[in-house]
This record gives C-alpha cells, structure tokens and sequence, in this order.
C-alpha cells in the first residue's frame, strides 16, 4: 500500500512539474502588447516629380582620321630629297619627295634614239616600197604589149608584197619603240613623288615619317603617311542590349581628356551589320567635325547618343526601388497614419539616378533609405528635416538634364 501511494506522489509531482513548464514555455509563445506592434522604422524619403527624362547612352571608343593612306615610290631608287616633315600640311598634287633620277633620264633617252631608229627604218620601206610598185606596174604594162615574160611579172609582184610588208613591219616597230618611250617617260615621272587622293582639295597633314633622305627604296616602301583630320571618325562598340537603340543619323556629343570642358557634336554614319560572338558587341561609326582641328587620330573618347526622351513623365529616385514578392516598386508615404504602402510599378525610361514611372499614376513621397527594413504597411518615422521640408522639386542631378 505504502508502495502505491508513492508512486501515485511521484506521478503527481511529474505532473505538475510537467505543466509548470509548459505553461512557462506558452507564456514565451504569446507576444506581449509591445511585440504585437513593432516600433516604427527610421528612413528618409523623396517627392515624385513630374519632369524630363531621357534615355542616354554612353559609350567609348577611339578617334581615327577620316581617311589615311601612305605616300610609297612604284620604283626603286635613292631617295634625294624629302620635301615634308610630321605635322606638314600638304595640298592636293603637292611634290612630296625626290628619287634619283639618272638611270630612268638614260632610259628615256635610249628609248628615244631608238623611236628615231625606227623612224628611219620607216622612211627606207616606204622609199623600197615605193620602187617595188613603180617596178610592178613597168612589168605589168610590159607584159600586156608581150615584151616581158610572165615570170617577170611574177617577180615583180612578189618583189612588192615584200617591200610592204617591211614597210608595216617597221611601221610596227615605231608604234612598238614610241610605247617603249612612253614606258620610260612614265618610270621617269615616278621618281616625282606626289600627294594625290581623289575627293575633297582640302588640304590634309603628315600623320608619320617613315624614311630619311638618301635611303636605298625599294616599291612600295613606305615614305610618310597622308591624314585628313578635316573631319575624324570615332569608333564605340555597343552592346547587345543597345544595339537596337542605335540608329543611323542619330546625334552623338563627344568628350575627351584632351579638352574636359569641351563637348563636340557628331553623327552615327555607320553600324556593323553584325555582333561578334567573342565580345558580343557591333562596332558603330560616329563622324566627327574638326575645323579647328583640336581633335586627334587616337584619341580616347567618351561618347553620349539620346536613344529617346519622354517630356512631364513622373519620375522617382532610382534608389528608392525595392522588390517585394517578386515584383518591383516603392514604399510611398502615408503622412496620415505615417506608414509606407509597396505600390509595384511598370517603369519606363531607367538610368543610374532617376526611374520613369508608366503605371499607375504616383504622387506624393517614396521611401529612398531604410525601405528594406520596410513591408507593406510598416510604420516609419521621417526626420524632422524631411518631415518639415516643402514639396518642392529639386534642380537638375549633374549628368542629366532636367
């Protein structure tokens, strides 16, 4: 008996020790009146404007000339004399160097006397010719009265078919040795080493020397090299997710190092037909105007196309974006209870500071710090700065019109 009634005490103890606890660990379950309402979360906030946005894009790339080609000798020779220095401006037909010229006077004059050997062979077929004709016309007026003989008369017109074909012979060879001159004539004319190119008589420069004077030169050896910096190309590579933003004719602004607080306009001309599959980018080609010819070939250069430009569309801080199940918005402020609303948004025109709203309509102030603190309806608590300040829009951010 003793023994049951133990154990019935031991269990009874187990028991209420039992729910002792569970009580304890209830009561840690259940949030007290202050956990039921969370204190209110500091953030700062900025007002919707209505503005101007534009959608640029910015790019870099590489100035080259707009045309470039190399001054090089047909022939080879010694250079004499080189007639212009880097930096030179040079016209259009300008002499820019000399060869010696010794062997090619010597050939022309060889090729001259032997034109007038040729000519003389000439004037001796015409004079043969003209007695072989003489002689076959005698045998023929013989042969009627049947003084000379059949083989005669024969003779006779052979005599004349020879005798002209001499004389055409060496008429041949005066048209062959008057080429000959005029071959000479011409290797002599490529020892006078112009400037010439095909379009504009602007006057273009000496982008580089290659050679001194008195340099044995072989064909083609480089001499200098000829620029036209009139007008210069400038070359970016755009990115796939632009490429179809860029069009032909659109108006590029160009800024380099070389000048940074001078902006020069210019214009796609320009686009590869294709992206390359190793840096997924297209080259695209911007014409630049360079009257005072303050811009250089090799130049590094920054370059900015508008792709489009909304006007009045409603704009919000880009920082003040936040993600809330998947979809995209802002935390807009409730001055009346001072809680945040998540409104998702469809955006427009986006860059690195401002974000177009297209739906739905927004006013008011958005959330631009502490958002991800933030749910749907949680309070927060402006500084008195920003609580007090007037709804008014702020000027331009550097970098974007307004």
């Amino acid at each position: 008996m003793k023994k049951v009634f133990a154990t019935l005490v031991v269990l009874a103890f187990i028991g209420v020790l039992g729910w002792e606890v569970y009580s304890r660990i209830d009561d840690l379950r259940k949030p007290t009146a202050r956990d039921r309402r969370a204190p209110p979360v500091p953030v700062e906030a900025e007002p919707v404007r209505k503005d101007t946005v534009r959608d640029i894009g910015f790019f870099t790339g590489t100035l080259y000339p707009h045309s470039q080609y190399t001054v090089a000798p047909k022939i080879a020779g010694r250079l004499e004399k080189l007639f212009v220095k880097i930096g030179d401006p040079v016209k259009k037909g300008q002499l820019i160097a000399v060869l010696e010229d010794d062997e090619y006077l010597q050939q022309v004059g060889q090729a001259r006397a032997e034109l007038q050997v040729a000519k003389a062979n000439v004037e001796e077929g015409r004079s043969a010719l003209d007695t072989a004709r003489r002689e076959l016309e005698r045998s023929k007026a013989l042969r009627q009265k049947k003084i000379a003989s059949e083989s005669e008369l024969d003779a006779a017109r052979a005599e004349f078919t020879s005798q002209e074909a001499k004389y055409k012979v060496a008429l041949a060879q005066v048209a062959q040795k008057e080429a000959a001159l005029r071959a000479a004539q011409v290797r002599l004319s490529y020892t006078q080493i112009q400037a010439t190119w095909e379009e504009t008589d602007q006057d273009r420069v000496v982008g580089e020397r290659f050679v001194d004077e008195g340099t044995m030169l072989a064909p083609n050896t480089p001499i200098v090299s000829i620029l036209d910096i009139c007008s210069l190309t400038g070359v970016i590579f755009v990115i796939e997710r632009d490429y179809s933003k860029v069009k032909v004719g659109q108006e590029a602004f160009i800024s380099t190092d070389a000048f940074p607080d001078k902006t020069f306009s210019g214009k796609v001309v320009r686009m590869a037909p294709l992206i390359k599959e190793t840096s997924r980018e297209a080259r695209v080609e911007v014409e630049i105007s360079n009257p005072e010819g303050l811009l250089k070939p090799g130049m590094f250069i920054r370059a900015q196309i508008e792709f489009s430009k909304q006007d009045d569309a409603t704009i919000v801080p880009a920082r003040a974006l936040a993600k809330r199940g998947g979809r995209q918005g802002v935390f807009l402020v409730n001055r009346q209870d001072m809680t945040a609303q998540f409104v998702p948004l469809k955006l427009g025109i986006t860059n690195t500071e401002r974000v177009q709203v297209i739906e739905p309509p927004l006013s008011g102030w958005v959330v631009t710090l502490g958002q991800h603190l933030l749910e749907d309806g949680s309070r927060i608590v402006l500084p008195a700065e920003k609580g007090q300040a007037e709804d008014r829009p702020k000027g331009p951010r550097k970098g974007h019109e307004g």
